[in-house]
């Protein structure tokens, strides 16, 4: 397999947890989101996602793009360990927390937004992920366990975390979402999430190394 990512995407960051949940080894293809104006727009790239967005997956013989289609691939092809509960009902609740973040949260404080808003994109970003965590704090008060959805790992937890960086890289106040913070607490001990951490990416520059 073969990735094509950016160490601080958090998109990227999800699907790098669930290579290294299930132990799936993989090269890296560095795409630089900031550098020569975004590496993502460049011809060569958009050959591998017309979207020009990271991040891409080649495996199994295709590409796929979109961090939540190429976890539920893998979930499908490489079962163990599990992402998505066997329940039904668990099965949603994990669905509409990945949902809530990707769908919800995420793409209002991706790259491209931010630029289009100038000098108040601190403020945007803060507000974004401050109305989602608030409707998020509120559904894990009746979903969690250890994690997200009960005491298992699931695609929510894989959402999570890179969300709860973003929001910490922009600040926010976290104070008022225990919830999150005692989960994402949990997630950050477990191996996966420290290997696929992008302070330990082969791209993360020097000075943001762990």
């Amino acid at each position: 397999p073969i990735l094509y990512g950016y160490f601080r995407s958090s998109c990227s960051w999800r699907v790098r947890i669930a290579l290294a949940l299930k132990g799936i080894s993989y090269d890296l293809v560095p795409v630089n989101l900031l550098k020569d104006g975004g590496q993502q727009f460049s011809a060569e790239f958009k050959a591998v996602n017309p979207m020009q967005q990271v991040p891409a997956l080649k495996i199994d013989g295709i590409t796929l793009s979109q961090s939540l289609a190429i976890i539920n691939y893998l979930e499908d092809t490489r079962p163990n360990p599990r992402l998505l509960p066997q329940d039904p009902k668990k099965r949603a609740q994990v669905r509409m927390i990945a949902d809530h973040i990707v769908s919800g949260i995420q793409p209002l404080q991706n790259v491209n937004v931010l630029k289009q808003m100038g000098e108040k994109k601190m403020e945007w970003a803060q507000n974004c992920i401050a109305v989602g965590f608030q409707a998020l704090e509120q559904i894990l008060q009746h979903t969690a366990g250890r994690y997200c959805v009960g005491d298992e790992v699931s695609m929510a937890d894989l959402c999570l975390v890179p969300q709860v960086a973003n929001a910490e890289r922009f600040k926010v106040d976290m104070a008022p979402y225990p919830t999150i913070t005692r989960i994402n607490k949990d997630l950050l001990e477990l191996e996966a999430f420290k290997v696929s951490h992008p302070s330990r990416q082969p791209d993360t520059p020097a000075e943001l190394r762990a």
